[in-house]
């Protein structure tokens, strides 16, 4: 197995420097993925691509264009699969997610290498309650369009992909380039049957964060995003429903 991290990144010049630190601290290489950011951020991310070595290397790719959350994942998908590595660890470049919990996705991707390992958030007071209530609507939606509850949390941005799993997945699926990626790639990993292994992850939000979530355009993207799923779901009904009394047996 050789894991690399991918970190896409948005106008996050504050906080991804320590991101990458993190990371690094771990003897893992990173692909940065610069989604059109301003400057400031730019400079940043060249400073920190100047730090690469040969142990742990950073590599930069730089979009023409912000694309959306969605699109600078599929790239730093691809270029992991094109490096010849065989798992890709997303991590968002805000810092909201604990760090210190990535020895144990990293132990579970060893264990269980062909799944994909998914954090379920565990919020501090510092979540919105909005957020709350939005993400648990996405949930149930999931549930629905998976006939399960393998996925305990679709929306969360930390996770380990399989490559060998997920990019023929990613080839066949519509390309969603935003916020909707990230649940759309979990149900259709799903419905190929591919394992999902779910870990607990502490994520607060810092008073200064970034949010790069819009309201209306998101909200609407997300919901047709269900829409699709739950048509694609009816026909693959049998399959799912034989499948999950198979496991509960």
């Amino acid at each position: 197995m050789k894991p690399v991290a991918l970190v896409p990144v948005y106008n996050h010049a504050a906080t991804v420097g320590a991101v990458v630190r993190s990371l690094h601290a771990l003897a893992l290489s990173v692909i940065l993925i610069d989604d059109g950011s301003d400057a400031e951020c730019a400079t940043t991310l060249d400073a920190l691509a100047a730090t690469s070595k040969a142990e742990a290397e950073i590599v930069l790719i730089r979009l023409s264009r912000n694309g959306g959350k969605g699109g600078a994942v599929i790239a730093g998908l691809r270029e992991a699969q094109a490096r010849g590595y065989s798992h890709a660890l997303q991590l968002d470049a805000d810092g909201q997610h604990d760090t210190e919990a990535l020895p144990r996705f990293l132990d579970a991707m060893r264990n269980v290498p062909q799944a994909v390992i998914v954090g379920y958030p565990r919020y501090d007071e510092s979540v919105p309650a909005g957020r709350l209530l939005g993400r648990y609507a996405t949930h149930v939606w999931v549930w629905i369009n998976t006939l399960s509850r393998r996925i305990l949390d679709s929306m969360c941005g930390l996770r380990i992909y399989p490559l060998d799993a997920t990019l023929p997945v990613l080839d066949t699926m519509p390309q969603q380039s935003r916020m909707e990626f990230d649940t759309e790639i979990l149900v259709r990993l799903d419905w190929a049957g591919v394992p999902i292994c779910n870990l607990p992850i502490s994520v607060r939000y810092p008073p200064d964060g970034v949010s790069h979530f819009r309201l209306w355009r998101d909200n609407a993207r997300i919901s047709w995003m269900h829409t699709r799923l739950f048509f694609g779901m009816l026909w693959r009904s049998p399959k799912l429903l034989s499948r999950h009394f198979s496991e509960r047996r």
